[in-house]
């Protein structure tokens, strides 16, 4: 027997408070949080007809939260790689606020920005995250993920990339 549609919006709504933390613990902001907490109701609400009443409702939710962040986070990165995609352009944002100044750094940077971007997904978002500044438990907890495994996919990012400049 599936849920009216009541029932399914009370059980989502008495999720709210946990969505919430959940949320501020992906974004870090509090405005976003708010955002994600209601894309990901508009989402549930969307796929309503997709949830099993034996399935657990709560990781259902959550589950719909945390790719949904993803997806957002892919995206962004996409969205900021279109707009520095020229090397002038990498170059003057990079190479100054890192402390490189001569061209041959720049070079580097971009050179070790297009070796990141051709690392599959399981790389290349641990990677980024870590490079962002996000703790391993946060990018295990945000992609569901042993800490071991986060530590060693950024440990083999690492060492791919250092095998790519040292051709």
């Amino acid at each position: 027997m599936n849920m009216t549609e009541v029932e399914f919006s009370d059980r989502l709504l008495s999720l709210d408070h946990i969505l919430g933390k959940f949320a501020y613990s992906l974004t870090r902001e509090k405005t976003d949080a708010e955002d994600l907490v209601q894309e990901t109701y508009l989402k549930a609400l969307w796929n309503q007809d997709k949830y099993v009443n034996n399935e657990n409702f709560k990781a259902w939710v959550f589950t719909i939260m945390k790719n949904t962040f993803i997806n957002e986070y892919r995206r962004s990165a996409r969205m900021y790689m279109c707009n520095n995609q020229s090397e002038e352009s990498l170059y003057n944002n990079r190479a100054r606020s890192s402390g490189f100044d001569d061209p041959d750094s720049a070079y580097s940077i971009l050179e070790m920005s297009q070796i990141i971007n051709r690392l599959s997904d399981k790389f290349r978002i641990v990677f980024k995250m870590h490079y962002n500044g996000y703790k391993y438990k946060e990018i295990a907890d945000v992609l569901n993920l042993n800490m071991g495994t986060v530590k060693s996919r950024i440990y083999l990012s690492r060492k791919k990339l250092q095998e790519q400049l040292d051709m």
